[in-house]
């Protein structure tokens, strides 16, 4: 039975392949292209203390992205996360340090504003029927003005070294043993959903994965992140706050794949108006996805400032929007919709995060760095459409 199960994933797997569907291998195999060459070329990419540098500076976008993701699974598009998460920062700056407020009202006032906005987007498209792009350019402009009304007659607000806040962001790092144990609990989580998973196949007559394969799956796992634990703890060690981005991929990827709201989410990218016709509210689910991607994008914008330890008129700006939107597409993400994962703004980032570190560290400016990141998004993008026709074929076929 194992055996034949494997065959069956073995050709399931060729089959998705070959009709277009090819997840995530093309960004792993970019990803280690790049990690290649930059290893090439400077040997301190790979070091312990740049890897660590390089996994706590994706957080902040990374969780920007991953609310891209969320947006893109339903055809949609948010142009406003930069000036979103610039506008919270401010926010948050101003009633942490000059209001006087505690650090945790603070953050909760700026991811309020944040589900705010997110919220106001889709009672625009929802309603009047506005295309998310010029809702969300309008909203890039607006925001990015608030900001600067917000921090008026300063050019930059410091946050305390001291606050727990900055301290998360800069300097708190997770205890080895304590990373050890994340690592364990991750290997048992896969094995045990594993395991209830093939017993519930099992128990309704198909074929499932045998326990040696869980074994040898939970185990790998174990080997693998056990592996990058100990090699960054050769440095820093693994930072909280990427622990954080890390969580939430895991909680959305959890929610996308596993819940009535993540099918309802992919149903409409898919079709929009067969999802009307089973039943599902539309509404709901773009109101859903634009309150989350605002709310991240808040997150994120509080989290960069607590990086940097202040918030300045020109936080958000730059090229912080394209990089969130960059990693949700190179991640795997597609622009028509209705095909994605979380894990691709983890990995999408990660590719971006690279490319930075890499090209600073050969001293190249910021110049090369645009160009070799926009190539990498048209590529991504390229792929993305070549599938697309290949299943759109290979159904017809």
């Amino acid at each position: 039975m194992t055996t034949t199960l494997q065959r069956q994933r073995l050709k399931g797997t060729v089959e998705s392949v070959r009709g277009g569907d090819l997840g995530v291998i093309p960004v792993v195999v970019g990803l280690v292209v790049i990690w290649t060459v930059f290893q090439i070329l400077n040997p301190v990419f790979l070091s312990s203390r740049n890897l660590v540098d390089l996994a706590m500076d994706s957080a902040p976008v990374g969780i920007m992205a991953l609310g891209i993701v969320c947006v893109l699974l339903v055809g949609q598009i948010d142009l406003s996360v930069g000036s979103v998460s610039g506008l919270s920062g401010a926010v948050l700056a101003v009633l942490f340090v000059d209001q006087g407020l505690p650090v945790v009202v603070a953050i909760l006032a700026a991811m309020a504003l944040g589900a705010l906005i997110g919220y106001l987007y889709a009672q625009l498209f929802n309603r009047f029927g506005v295309p998310s792009f010029v809702i969300t350019l309008a909203g890039l402009l607006a925001f990015l003005g608030l900001q600067l009304w917000v921090l008026r007659g300063k050019g930059a607000i410091n946050l305390p070294f001291e606050s727990g806040l900055v301290n998360f962001a800069q300097l708190s790092f997770v205890p080895p043993w304590l990373a050890y144990v994340f690592v364990a609990v991750a290997a048992g989580w896969l094995f045990v959903s594993g395991f209830l998973h093939a017993r519930a196949r099992r128990d309704a007559g198909l074929p499932a994965r045998g326990l040696t394969g869980l074994l040898v799956r939970s185990g790998a796992l174990l080997i693998g992140l056990g592996g990058v634990v100990w090699y960054l703890n050769q440095a820093r060690g693994v930072g909280w706050m990427f622990v954080l981005f890390v969580a939430m991929v895991l909680v959305m990827h959890y929610l996308l794949a596993r819940t009535k709201w993540g099918k309802s989410v992919y149903a409409v990218g898919g079709n929009v108006e067969a999802a009307r016709r089973a039943a599902i509210n539309v509404k709901a689910a773009y109101t859903s996805v634009f309150v989350l991607c605002s709310t991240f994008a808040a997150i994120g914008g509080i989290l960069m400032a607590a990086r940097l330890a202040a918030a300045n008129q020109s936080s958000g700006t730059g090229d912080v929007n394209l990089n969130a939107i960059a990693a949700a597409v190179i991640g795997g993400t597609s622009l028509f919709g209705g095909r994605g994962t979380a894990f691709g703004a983890l990995l999408g980032i990660v590719v971006i995060q690279s490319i930075s570190s890499g090209l600073t560290l050969l001293n190249l400016d910021s110049s090369i760095r645009f160009m070799v990141t926009g190539a990498v998004l048209l590529l991504a993008v390229i792929v993305d459409s070549v599938a697309r026709k290949s299943r759109t074929s290979h159904g017809r076929a």
